[in-house]
């Protein structure tokens, strides 16, 4: 890198790390001379940066906000994007939190006015989140829609796309037009999700966001309510383990395995793994539903002895005739599921 242009980068970091600079000081730091100090200035103003000459004895500059973003670094979008991934750098593991503030600080600095209202307005709360899987695009404009109500406090409609199949009636229900009161913005596993109380359902649900298309306009401001166990973050991680929000798991199980604990360990994020042995192990695990729980138990190629509870068994046996019914000739006769809790 050039000399000039290191020396530009470098006192544009000084100018950034606080409000006023005398030049004297800067030029210290710089060790150049304040006329140095002062033709660099000029050529940061150049390039679009607004820094403002500190009348006084000592003189001196500041970094201001300015008219638009300086032409060398991001257009609007572009800004928008970076103050995102700042946001989310938390979940990264790399170590780069502390660095990921003080960038999006310094870039917060040079915006104009009408994008630091955009991104102070999008608050995201980052989750880590396991596996690596395609991820389906979001619109940043239903990002900014969704996290606007939350910080407003407005009821918010949208319609949603489901998962469960069309012309069920689970279906049905789930297209319907949905009215909530949002409270958090997530990103998990590169995914985004909304997390709100639904006002027709009586109950929190988390929404991904993919899926969800924002009707205008919002509706009237709510009071927000308290989020079970309080942390946003364990709340969202506890409904992928199987949690009911409180803490709690709805099917809870346990099962020992004719496996090493090495191995059943690296297929289960959110269970409890013992040793019995070299080659046999106990797994604790919970799960939204019964037959779910044992679905997942029995994706480990091993015999599996249940000791409890008597809801696991069932969903055992229930899963065991239906299989049996798949690899059997014939129509399938439909059955009844054991209960989900």
């Amino acid at each position: 890198m050039p000399k000039t242009s290191a020396r530009l980068l470098s006192l544009l970091s000084l100018l950034q790390a606080r409000r006023d600079w005398p030049g004297q000081l800067l030029a210290e730091r710089l060790e150049v001379s304040p006329r140095t100090v002062r033709r660099d200035v000029d050529r940061l103003r150049e390039l679009g940066y607004p820094i403002a000459a500190i009348k006084g004895p000592d003189g001196g500059y500041r970094l201001g906000a300015g008219m638009e973003l300086p032409p060398l670094l991001f257009d609007d979008d572009q800004a928008v994007a970076l103050a995102v991934a700042l946001q989310t750098a938390a979940v990264t593991g790399a170590g780069i939190e502390e660095a990921a503030v003080r960038a999006l600080s310094t870039v917060r600095q040079v915006m104009p006015a009408r994008l630091r209202h955009r991104v102070d307005a999008l608050q995201v709360t980052a989750v880590d989140g396991a596996g690596t899987r395609p991820n389906p695009q979001v619109a940043p404009g239903v990002l900014l829609t969704l996290s606007a109500a939350v910080r407003a406090r407005e009821v918010l409609r949208f319609d949603y796309v489901p998962v469960s199949p069309p012309g069920t009636a689970a279906h049905a229900d789930a297209t319907a037009p949905r009215r909530v009161q949002p409270q958090h913005l997530v990103t998990r596993g590169g995914r985004w999700y909304l997390v709100a109380w639904d006002l027709d359902r009586d109950d929190w649900r988390t929404f991904r966001v993919d899926r969800i298309t924002p009707r205008t306009p919002t509706g009237p401001r709510f009071t927000p309510r308290e989020l079970p166990g309080g942390d946003v973050a364990a709340f969202v991680a506890g409904r992928f383990q199987g949690s009911d929000g409180t803490g709690g798991r709805p099917c809870h199980g346990e099962v020992i395995l004719d496996l090493p604990a090495s191995v059943v360990s690296t297929y289960t994020r959110d269970g409890v793994v013992e040793e019995l042995g070299p080659d046999r192990c106990r797994l604790v695990l919970g799960a939204w539903s019964w037959p779910g729980l044992a679905a997942s138990i029995g994706r480990f190629d091993a015999d599996i002895e249940v000791i409890g509870p008597r809801e696991l068994k069932d969903a055992f046996a229930h899963l065991a005739r239906r299989y049996a019914r798949a690899a059997a000739d014939g129509p399938a006769e439909p059955t009844t599921p054991p209960p989900s809790r």
